[in-house]
């Protein structure tokens, strides 16, 4: 049986230990499945963030009962320990990690440095695909203290409360409204007044890793992200700055951290909203 995990983030060299243990499910999370398909970790499957981890008709995640669903689906019960990994720096694990932990799985967590710390240490893939026997979740109420609406950020804004950018310069002066080669876009460019830019990659080592929890305190503290502070992340889509939440609200344990995942393609669209330059 293994332990109940005592970090947020295991190691490669946990997983390559522990992915076939019987009440441990690993989960590789991207935008879609292409990269698993390619080869993934023994034992994984995969959750495709467009299609498993958002509803399809409304523009939202998922609700309870879809949660449980896909939990289900995916042979996990709520003793199960799920540890995600995923391609582009653990953006869209670092998503998945968001909603489960909103809706109350405990023992979870994030395998540091994701595909690229993987492939950087030569760790084996397969093409095999794992046998999946459904299973029952129940899941808990939302925890709503996790999640910024827009209401919400801009009754930060009214306030002069703490929004973090986590999306590059140019994206947040406005330069461009997103990354070349992305589709989802917003009308206007710029930022939502009063937020700091930090982009989510000053958090990350080249390896894919996190920084320590030393480095990652005097990053944030710099730019007046302390503790002490509510605070909310967001991004474009809200996959950058679930990671930069992650980062805040596990790693370094601030207390009153929410993610704003409609983010820019939200707040960039709607009528009669501030925004600066």
């Amino acid at each position: 049986m293994v332990e109940v995990l005592q970090s947020p983030i295991v190691s490669t060299e946990w997983v390559e230990e522990h992915k076939n243990d019987a009440d441990v499910q690993v989960v590789e999370v991207d935008v879609d499945t292409n990269a698993y398909d390619s080869g993934h970790i023994e034992g994984a499957i995969a959750w495709n963030w467009t299609t498993q981890l958002n509803d399809q008709i409304r523009r939202d995640i998922l609700d309870r009962g879809q949660m449980e669903q896909l939990l289900g689906r995916s042979s996990i019960s709520p003793d199960t320990t799920i540890v995600l990994y995923g391609d582009n720096n653990n953006w869209f694990a670092a998503y998945a990690y968001w909603q489960l932990k909103l809706y109350g799985h405990e023992n979870l967590a994030l395998m540091d440095g994701g595909r690229v710390k993987w492939e950087m240490e030569n760790r084996p893939y397969t093409l095999d695909v794992p046998e999946i026997t459904p299973a029952e979740y129940q899941a808990k109420s939302a925890d709503l203290s996790l999640r910024a609406l827009q209401p919400d950020v801009l009754t930060a804004v009214k306030n002069s409360q703490l929004l973090v950018d986590v999306r590059s310069p140019k994206e947040y002066t406005g330069e461009i409204i997103a990354p070349s080669g992305m589709n989802e876009t917003a009308q206007r460019s710029g930022h939502i007044p009063g937020a700091v830019n930090i982009p989510w990659n000053e958090a990350a080592n080249e390896d894919g890793t996190f920084k320590s929890r030393e480095e990652l305190k005097r990053l944030y503290a710099k730019k007046g992200i302390t503790s002490d502070k509510p605070i909310i992340t967001y991004c474009r889509i809200g996959e950058r700055s679930s990671h930069t939440w992650f980062v805040l609200h596990e790693l370094l344990k601030f207390n009153h951290v929410r993610n704003y995942d409609g983010s820019w393609t939200e707040w960039g669209s709607m009528i009669g909203v501030p925004i600066d330059k």
